[in-house]
């Protein structure tokens, strides 16, 4: 109602809310308002019915206190309500000058479009009122203002924003009583917390638009997705996979896959793209998602832990990782390891070339995931050889980390045939272990006799020559990649060295033997360091290889064929002699 000493005159009705009006007032502003009057008249019916009115009661009223010349208050949250039924009405300057709908927007240009949090505000509730605020270019305005402010320089911020450290300006009292203003300086990323609040279709279309401005970069692109993914993404499996909130996740990630920065080397950390594709898979995404998310990944794959990697199996698998994905992945990266080192050399392409440093620290990674999936026992043997062949040779410089997963592997499959475990142990060279490792692999019950054979032999001979023990720098601190190459460079060739000085020819071993009983003396000392049980293999193998350089026989036991990779030449052969000399070693 009206209070006023004359009578209503009209009765107009939005939703459930009548208003008893007078006919005046609102055709001196409306010029949609005096057609339904005249049309009602004709009709003989007083009574006016709005049907969909855009902002409901709230903003019919006041556009009808407008028209009775009443203040009206506007703020973010409702004008746009206010203009989207200014505009139903048609209160335009054709009808009165300084009408409704000029007056809002005045107040948008000089107010809300010019605020950070009012543009925010305004965005959200333009929602309600669709397709009104869409078709009035109120979201598009929105939007522009919006991704227009993200890129100003951050020295230059100072509203207040949603942040860790709020913006705030702090006054200090100076030793001679003058006050100086002191101004927190701001991070690059102030904005990304902001707009989380936003609906996912709304956040969509602002990012798109803040990257199509062309002034941020990747790593703060990729911050503002994480943010809103850690925000809106439930934290419990149940949860995530749950049919209420399954298509909301399923959109969520799809849109943030969608609006990952171009450049995929760089922006995204390797973590934040693997949790990103646990996700995906438990919502089931599409597999174009899904395939962009693996080639980002492929890039980075240095950049990952163990952890990153233990990606849950799909109900179809029996194991508790998915190992195929993982193995999709290495085989990604390994690929374009190559392809972008020979587009470096034949185009002079610099972008995500993957250096020696990097293929190291994949080689270290998936040697601790093998030692982490081990543990599995359903895990098949064929899918551990698999994953450690996947990682080239130069790429695993020391053996130690394959070394500790094969053993794990053995611990938790007790059950292995012979012909398995001599399978999985030929996957380690046991001369690119450390003396640390090959003082464990001497002890190790587990291993075959023939590859703890091989390890002794090996730890004499290298004694014998005087070489240097291999270091294992996989414990080393974080370095540039440059270093990392050159690291990794010296260390092959260190490796290369150590090989061509203990490598033995047949020609030449009788004079190897012989300088081994030379220097008994002086490595007797290094075997004091073994087992007992390891010292009794190492009496029993040069007792043998004594008997063997006098008299070259055919007979030749299974624990004397160990070295063969070492010496070429030694021939194989079966028999009592054989089997009763294994034996006693054993």
């Amino acid at each position: 109602y009206v209070t006023s000493d004359l009578a209503t005159d009209v009765t107009i009705n939005v939703g459930e809310v009548k208003f008893y009006l007078h006919k005046f007032p609102l055709l001196s502003k409306s010029s949609r308002l005096r057609k339904l009057v005249l049309k009602a008249s004709e009709e003989c019916c007083d009574e006016i019915n709005m049907v969909d009115f855009p902002g409901g009661p709230k903003a019919f009223e006041i556009c009808a206190k407008f028209c009775y010349g009443m203040t009206v208050t506007l703020n973010a949250y409702n004008v746009v309500a206010a203009c989207c039924a200014a505009e139903c009405l048609e209160m335009t300057e054709d009808v009165d000058r300084g009408n409704l709908i000029f007056k809002i927007e005045v107040f948008l240009n000089s107010s809300i479009f010019r605020s950070w949090k009012d543009s925010i505000i305004v965005l959200q509730t333009t929602k309600s009122v669709l397709p009104w605020s869409e078709n009035l270019k109120i979201v598009g305005r929105c939007i522009d203002s919006i991704a227009s402010k993200t890129s100003v320089d951050p020295a230059k911020i100072t509203w207040s924003y949603t942040y860790n450290r709020k913006l705030s300006v702090s006054d200090k009292t100076a030793g001679d009583g003058m006050k100086f203003r002191e101004m927190i300086s701001v991070p690059k990323d102030w904005w990304v917390e902001d707009i989380c609040e936003l609906d996912i279709d709304l956040y969509k279309r602002v990012m798109t638009a803040v990257k199509s401005k062309g002034r941020m970069d990747g790593v703060a692109i990729c911050e503002a997705l994480k943010t809103y993914a850690v925000r809106w993404l439930p934290d419990s499996v149940d949860t995530l996979d749950s049919d209420v909130h399954s298509w909301r996740n399923k959109l969520l990630v799809e849109t943030i896959v969608c609006l990952l920065p171009l450049d995929r080397g760089v922006g995204c950390s390797c973590s934040f793209l693997l949790k990103l594709l646990k996700v995906a898979i438990l919502v089931g995404v599409d597999n174009s998602a899904k395939e962009d998310l693996l080639k980002r990944i492929s890039l980075k794959l240095y950049e990952a832990s163990v952890k990153d990697l233990l990606i849950p199996a799909r109900p179809a698998q029996t194991t508790l990782y998915d190992i195929e994905m993982v193995l999709s992945i290495v085989k990604r990266y390994m690929m374009l390891s190559h392809d972008l080192d020979v587009a470096k050399n034949e185009m002079g392409c610099t972008d995500f070339v993957l250096g020696h440093g990097s293929l190291l620290s994949v080689g270290k990674l998936i040697d601790e995931y093998l030692e982490e999936i081990a543990h599995d026992p359903n895990l098949y043997l064929a899918s551990f050889i698999d994953l450690s062949q996947s990682v080239p040779e130069f790429a695993r410089p020391v053996h130690d980390g394959l070394y500790k997963a094969i053993d794990t592997y053995l611990k938790e499959h007790p059950s292995l045939t012979k012909v398995e475990r001599k399978k999985l142990c030929s996957l380690m060279d046991v001369k690119k272990l450390t003396m640390d490792a090959s003082m464990h692999a001497a002890q190790n019950e587990r291993l075959p006799l023939r590859v703890v054979v091989q390890v002794l032999f090996f730890e004499q001979v290298r004694s014998a020559a005087g070489v240097q023990p291999l270091r294992d720098t996989s414990h080393s601190t974080t370095n540039t990649d440059e270093e990392s190459e050159k690291t990794a460079a010296e260390d092959c060739n260190s490796l290369e060295k150590q090989m061509s000085r203990i490598k033995i020819k047949e020609d030449t071993f009788q004079e190897k033997c012989e300088l081994a009983k030379q220097s008994s003396k002086n490595s007797k000392r290094g075997i004091q360091l073994l087992p007992s049980r390891s010292r009794r293999m190492f009496d029993k193998l040069w007792g043998f290889r004594k008997g063997h350089a006098d008299n070259r026989s055919s007979e030749t036991s299974a624990s004397s064929q160990s070295p063969t990779s070492m010496v070429p030449g030694d021939n194989k052969s079966s028999g009592s002699s054989s089997r009763n000399r294994r034996h006693s070693i054993s």
